[in-house]
């Protein structure tokens, strides 16, 4: 039977902080296709996390289908913002909650990474944040449209720089867009539509970049909406959702499961060829040109 085996293979999830993203879906289907996983937390919910882990609070989401719970190999907690220590403003590094964690920049990180386990396999991107991301692009600031880049599409750019020399050919990268990236979506604003946009230009490029360099395979993969909490921040993902399923060629709900599904398989041998990627993995609602329950087609 064929199937996705990643027995040996060392996996670093990048943005998991609670239980119920895109990350924490393809870490688990990693994790259960046989992948080491590592994860990547933000700095100030580093400690939260592992509390709620603790005390078992992601206990009925840990389960697996063969019945076993889901385990991670260790947690770094990583500001993808930050590339160095140099570019840490003060008063974030004299916050309490990054004063106490020392290494979390993405040089920092990867460099503990390589001390502590090696070689990597599999990288994969669940990284998204804009601060203005309730604004129209019309109104968005400088400042915000920067701070978009940089945490959505600049840190993929940076994984790769530095995690790319620890990598084995036949390693892949993987991160995760949206719709908003290739598409005009109201809403979706602060320039994270920018942010994803150059987030799917970049991989085209990485993949040239990086697979002529050390043999990576890079791609991105277009998701739907999920009504995960970092989802719930930007305010309108109910009405996504209901959208996506009037809309979409397949109705239903896009199930966490089937992201991590497609992304463990983008990651494995079965996907050896692939490469400069965008797939969508949306229900079909990116091949429509017509919303079927608008008012006016009625």
């Amino acid at each position: 039977m064929l199937s996705i085996n990643l027995k040996g293979k060392k996996a670093f999830v990048a943005g998991v902080a609670d239980d119920q993203g895109y990350g924490w879906a393809i870490a688990k289907a990693l994790y259960e296709a046989g992948a080491d996983v590592y994860l990547g937390t933000w700095t100030p919910l580093y400690k939260i996390f592992l509390h709620s882990w603790e005390m078992g609070k992601f206990d009925e989401s840990r389960k697996l289908s063969d019945g076993r719970l889901f385990q991670f190999a260790k947690v770094f907690p990583l500001d993808a913002s930050f590339e160095t220590p140099e570019d840490v403003p003060d008063e974030i590094k004299e916050n309490k909650r990054y004063k106490e964690m020392g290494q979390y920049t993405i040089s920092e990180m990867v460099e503990l990474f390589k001390k502590e386990v090696g070689e990597l396999d599999i990288l994969i991107h669940s990284l998204a944040n804009g601060p203005e991301v309730h604004k129209p692009l019309l109104e968005t600031s400088r400042k915000g449209y920067l701070a978009a880049i940089s945490a959505s599409s600049y840190s993929f750019v940076s994984l790769v720089q530095h995690f790319g020399p620890i990598m084995p050919a036949g390693s892949a990268a993987l991160s995760l867009s949206y719709l908003a990236g290739a598409r005009t979506v109201p809403g979706y604003g602060g320039g994270m539509s920018s942010a994803k946009a150059a987030l799917e230009s970049d991989t085209r490029t990485l993949a040239w970049e990086a697979g002529r360099k050390w043999g990576i395979r890079i791609n991105a993969l277009s998701c739907g909406p999920l009504r995960s909490r970092a989802a719930k921040a930007i305010g309108f993902i109910d009405h996504m959702i209901r959208y996506s399923i009037a809309n979409s060629p397949l109705q239903k709900d896009l199930e966490a499961r089937e992201i991590g599904a497609v992304a463990a398989f983008l990651c494995s041998s079965l996907a050896s060829s692939i490469t400069g990627s965008v797939l969508y993995n949306d229900n079909g609602l990116n091949t429509m040109g017509t919303s079927v329950d608008s008012p006016t087609l009625q």
